[in-house]
């Protein structure tokens, strides 16, 4: 057998600092900013007025008829993109049962609408 003998202390580890992740910049023009105002410090409605969820202003935003693009729900909300994928999949078409439409022009970005239903 063999002795090792180290000299000096034991080195410590350092790990490398993190790197922030970048995020997506996506054009802020097409979304109102009434629907963009989150304020995040008051979660409780005062007394006599009710609070607007997020799940309201997606619906608000998809309900008119221009729609919404991936983008600006993410904006106004503060998802990220596979959160409102899985919201308009998950909550918009099956737990509501709403029929959600897409449609995308050359050049411009998917944009999502609910259809309107006539007849009823």
């Amino acid at each position: 057998m063999s002795n090792v003998a180290t000299e000096g202390p034991p080195k410590a580890k350092t790990a490398a600092p993190k790197q922030p992740k970048s995020k997506i910049n996506l054009p802020r023009k097409a979304v109102p900013t009434s629907l963009v105002t989150i304020d995040k410090r008051s979660a409780k409605a005062a007394p006599g007025e009710t609070r607007v969820t997020k799940q309201e202003r997606v619906l608000v935003m998809l309900s008119s008829s221009k729609g919404a693009s991936i983008g600006e729900i993410m904006r106004a909300t503060g998802w990220q993109q596979h959160s409102v994928r899985g919201f308009l999949a998950g909550t918009v078409k099956k737990k509501l049962g709403l029929a959600l439409t897409s449609s995308k022009s050359d050049g411009e970005l998917r944009r999502y609408r609910l259809a309107t239903r006539r007849g009823r």
